[in-house]
This record gives structure tokens, C-alpha cells and sequence, in this order.
């Protein structure tokens, strides 16, 4: 029996996400065919796919600080919008780089 190995990348993704990404392969990227199945606008499907894109990307990425990593899926999840989370990401990483300069 082969046990499936989980990419890192789909460790973000919820079932919806995976419903999401069902659907726009058997309309074979029709992202017009995609709004007509749920009922919604095509920018409301771009929207869609640009916020799956993201939370691919940081799954890709490995970031070894657990806070910058919360920051980014509070965005992704829009939770937190992404000019707030480049503007707290930025602070907390100068301050940690400052920090890490002044210690011994």
C-alpha cells in the first residue's frame, strides 16, 4: 500500500480550496465557466484564484520566524490586509535585525 505524500505547498489549503481548484481543472481554466458554476462575477473568481495563488506561495516558502509566517496567512486568509501585513512585517524585522546587532 503506498502511503500519498502531501506537498508542503497544499498544507494552507482548505477543502474549499481543493473544491475550488477541482472545478476550474474540469472547466479547463475557464475562469467565466468558473463564475457561472458558483453564481458570482469573473472578478470575484480572479479575486478567488489570486488569493489561492498567495496561499500557494507561502506554502512554498519556508520561513523559519512562526510570527512572520502568522502575519503572512492573516493576509492570505484576509484576515489582514496586505499593506498592514508588508508595514508589521517590515517593522518586525528591523527591529529584530536591530536587535540582533545590539546583542552580544
Amino acid at each position: 500500500m503506498n502511503t500519498p505524500i502531501v506537498p508542503p505547498w497544499m498544507s494552507n489549503l482548505d477543502d474549499d480550496d481543493f473544491t475550488f481548484i477541482k472545478k476550474f481543472l474540469l472547466a479547463s481554466g475557464s475562469m467565466k465557466e468558473v463564475a457561472a458554476e458558483y453564481g458570482v462575477s469573473y472578478p470575484t473568481i480572479r479575486l478567488r484564484l489570486d488569493r489561492l495563488i498567495q496561499k500557494i506561495r507561502l506554502g512554498e516558502r519556508t520561513e523559519s520566524d512562526p510570527y512572520i509566517t502568522l502575519v503572512k496567512r492573516l493576509a492570505v486568509d484576509d484576515k489582514l490586509d496586505f499593506d498592514t501585513a508588508k508595514i508589521l512585517i517590515t517593522a518586525y524585522r528591523s527591529q529584530t535585525n536591530h536587535d540582533s546587532k545590539t546583542t552580544p
